[in-house]
């Protein structure tokens, strides 16, 4: 298929939430549950993001909650490799972690996007990681601990526009980015904002857009310098192309799924986790049977029930109980019954061709989409992603 990748190659598993060494006997398919993924597809989908943001535009790569589940330390070494030179991730214990398991580039930057508690300032000095600012107590005690330390903290501040999450508001902007660049301590090295409905390019969104660009017109045309600005995502890097700025920050962009599940996605990127078990127990079942718990579930006619070896505690929702397909073979099969914490039951129907140890494809290129899966659990593919959990062995391919 056209998003399989190949040949496989099986890599040292440079995730923190992977749990098993690799063999050289060990292959995709030998676990009984397992995310395999592509780093080919992720360097298309950087190469997709590029030809619409130009080159001059720079490229942050957000792997923050482990890289949406797809393992931090490996996505940002190929990300690395491709040239990508900044990378976002939730906050400094996620930055820590991330310097731990791969020694980045010299050049390379990590923003943390949290607003830091005060024991936590040391250490964005002692690991070089850039602080989010977004009001003037933060601004205070950072100054006082790098001048206590003797080191200069780069710094960005972050505008709430809209959001309604972390950020100063526009009206203080100004006065903040300016006691920033009075400090003999701090470095102004960026200012960003987030949009709350960014695959909506108008009304609220164009609202956000002006008020970001009157704080950085404002701050541009006061100092006489250029200053870094960013806030598209990845809903924004296809519908506002006025709001990419100097640099964009796509996400679920980068992993092969759009912004908004159900709609068609503008760029060809490709699904970079494939989400798969075994098969591991088919039983003929006869008309009238339940299965699983509280009996949600029962056989109007005679049927092969297929036993898969993950559940929610896998990942895979429990709300999607009796509302999705599973691929086996090639072929898509009804789930049915209640998702239990290690096991998934499939009504095979008459098929007699399924059989203990096939693959069974819960989301990525040889099945359902993530997206598709999302919208019948009534979530969004980022949570499907990140749901993907420490006992599921990641392969990169």
């Amino acid at each position: 298929m056209e998003n399989q990748a190949s040949p496989v190659t099986v890599l040292p598993d440079l995730s923190a939430h992977h749990q098993t060494s690799l063999s050289g006997k060990d292959q995709p398919g030998t676990c009984l549950s397992e995310a395999l993924i592509s780093l080919d597809n992720l360097r298309h989908n950087l190469a997709c993001i590029r030809e619409v943001t130009g080159p001059e535009c720079r490229i942050m790569g957000i792997v923050k909650a482990n890289a949406y589940g797809h393992g931090a330390a490996a996505v940002t070494a190929t990300l690395e490799q491709e040239g990508v030179r900044d990378f976002g991730v939730a906050n400094i214990h996620e930055a820590i972690e991330l310097l731990q398991e791969h020694r980045m580039q010299p050049d390379s930057r990590i923003l943390a996007f949290a607003s830091p508690l005060e024991d936590h300032l040391e250490l964005y000095l002692k690991h070089d990681v850039e602080m989010t600012i977004c009001d003037h107590e933060t601004l205070l005690l950072a100054e006082a601990r790098a001048a206590a330390l003797g080191k200069r903290l780069r710094v960005q501040v972050k505008v709430d526009t809209g959001m309604g999450r972390l950020g100063v508001s526009p009206e203080d902007a100004s006065a903040l980015c300016d006691a920033i660049d009075r400090s003999p301590d701090l470095e102004m090295a960026g200012i960003y904002t987030h949009f709350a409905e960014s695959h909506k390019p108008d009304g609220f969104s164009a609202r956000q857009l002006e008020r970001f660009r009157q704080v950085s017109r404002d701050y541009e045309n006061r100092t006489g310098r250029s200053i870094l600005k960013h806030a598209a995502n990845s809903g924004a890097i296809v519908s506002m192309p006025s709001a990419r700025f100097d640099m964009v920050r796509p996400g679920i962009l980068l992993y092969g799924c759009n912004p908004v599940d159900g709609e068609p996605c503008l760029l060809p990127v490709r699904p970079v986790m494939q989400f798969q078990c075994r098969v591991i127990f088919v039983k003929p079942v006869a008309s009238g049977t339940t299965i699983s718990y509280n009996r949600t579930w029962c056989t109007t006619a005679p049927a092969r029930i297929a036993t898969i070896s993950a559940g929610y505690a896998d990942g895979f929702h429990r709300t999607l109980s009796n509302r999705c397909h599973i691929s086996i073979g090639g072929l898509r099969f009804p789930q049915v019954g209640t998702i239990t914490m290690d096991q998934t039951m499939v009504n095979l129907g008459n098929n007699r061709s399924i059989k203990a140890g096939d693959t069974a494809v819960l989301f990525g290129w040889e099945g359902p989409s993530a997206g598709e899966q999302a919208r019948a659990a009534g979530t969004i593919s980022y949570e499907l992603l990140c749901s993907v959990s420490r006992r599921v062995r990641r392969v990169f391919i």
